[in-house]
């Protein structure tokens, strides 16, 4: 009877459990926002197109942003083809302006509110344009922090909050990851039950996600935004900041060694973030790879000693470079360039994929050029979505309803 009072009385027991199934479930999800936000960061780039950047909305209007491959905002602004305006014929006119001034070739869509009406307008109005425009639905969150933050007002210190938007939702196609990292990790709207999870823990996982992510893509030196370089290892927001103004003062980089003449970039961090940076068109071809600054001797004894020159790393012509080394006696290859097996393989891998983007082996978005609503739908229709949330009881997939659909 004494132990039966003692466990009423003492509801600690009942606390401690509480307390572990709390950080059990707690760091389950941690992991899955985790891996949420690493698949929404590495979507693959689409580059090469001028893209229209549309934040829909209904009283408000929608604004709309023109901007050149390159990410540059070519024009931006404003047309009422919701309700309650609905002046759907005078936005056509706008659109197809816009269209034809500027060789717009996709329409990068808001998926927030009033973003099936608009897709309406889009799909009406590419039927009525001569040239070839096709259309994405854009996942917008964060888009509203991100264009009433600082940061967005230092970028745009002419536009509006809608403005910015628009041009971040177009900018989000051309460079996803390069876009999102300017918005906190946690304002980006995967995941579950993010506000009841202990923040600290959650910011330095997340933060984590966005470094690796960073880091495993690389970042082109002569482009790069503050945002994006803070994010590469060795570099913090100060030294990120001395780079722009480097960049700015003295024109593009020519060479990953021109990096120690930048205030507060010593040896130890140039040895850390070097690897990490890329510089296309410079004057060392192997500048655009990801083999570390310590090993271009060994690298560019490897491509001697295989018969190849710097040019045709350049000219991509080194892709049998792996068959030629599996007839070599790597062991002894790699003790007469004074480096390790698996660090000769790695070179090699390197000097392959020059300038290559690693998000390329992912699935491309869904570029759509034709519209179902919730009305079309039928029983065992086959459809292509995209994903846009996985949690631990299904995914919810946007087939270009309204809704996003819930597999379980």
């Amino acid at each position: 009877s004494a132990a039966s009072d003692v466990y009423k009385r003492q509801p600690s027991i009942e606390r401690e459990i509480r307390n572990q199934l709390t950080e059990t479930a707690e760091a389950g999800a941690i992991k899955v926002f985790g891996k949420n936000l690493e698949q929404l960061l590495l979507q693959p780039p689409i580059t090469g197109h001028v893209v229209l950047g549309w934040d829909p909305a209904f009283r408000t209007g929608c604004k709309l942003a023109v901007v050149d491959p390159t990410g540059k905002v070519l024009d931006t602004t404003v047309i009422y083809p919701t309700a309650p305006q609905n002046k759907v014929e005078e936005a056509k006119t706008v659109l197809k302006k816009l269209i034809s001034k500027y060789h717009i070739t996709l329409i990068s869509l808001g998926n927030g509110t009033a973003s099936r009406e608009s897709e309406q307008v889009i799909v009406d109005m590419l039927k009525e344009v001569p040239t070839k425009v096709q259309y994405v639905i854009t996942n917008e969150a964060g888009a509203s922090v991100y264009s009433a933050s600082k940061l967005a007002t230092e970028e745009f210190p002419n536009f509006d909050v809608g403005q910015r938007s628009a041009a971040s939702i177009a900018r989000r196609l051309q460079d996803p990851l390069a876009e999102l990292v300017k918005i906190d990790p946690k304002a980006i709207g995967v995941g579950q039950y993010q506000h009841d999870m202990n923040q600290k823990r959650l910011g330095e996982a997340l933060g984590g996600v966005v470094e690796n992510c960073v880091n495993s893509v690389a970042v082109d030196l002569n482009t790069a935004s503050p945002s994006l370089l803070s994010y590469v290892a060795g570099i913090n927001k100060t030294v990120s900041k001395n780079i722009i103004t480097y960049r700015e003062e003295n024109g593009k980089f020519n060479t990953r060694k021109e990096l120690l003449k930048v205030p507060k970039l010593g040896a130890k961090a140039f040895e850390q973030c070097a690897g990490f940076l890329r510089i296309t068109d410079g004057d060392n071809v192997l500048d655009n790879t990801s083999v570390h600054p310590e090993s271009y001797k060994a690298a560019a004894q490897l491509l001697k000693h295989m018969g190849y020159t710097e040019q045709d790393v350049q000219d991509g012509t080194v892709a049998d470079l792996k068959q030629r080394l599996s007839k070599e006696n790597t062991h002894k290859l790699a003790e007469e360039l004074g480096i390790g097996e698996i660090t000769l393989k790695d070179i090699a891998d390197s000097i392959i994929k020059k300038g290559r983007d690693p998000r390329e082996e992912l699935p491309q978005p869904v570029l759509r050029s034709d519209i179902l609503s919730m009305e079309d739908l039928k029983p065992d229709m086959v459809l292509t979505g995209t994903v846009r949330n996985v949690i631990d009881f299904g995914a919810f997939v946007d087939i270009g309803v309204h809704q996003d659909g819930l597999v379980h």
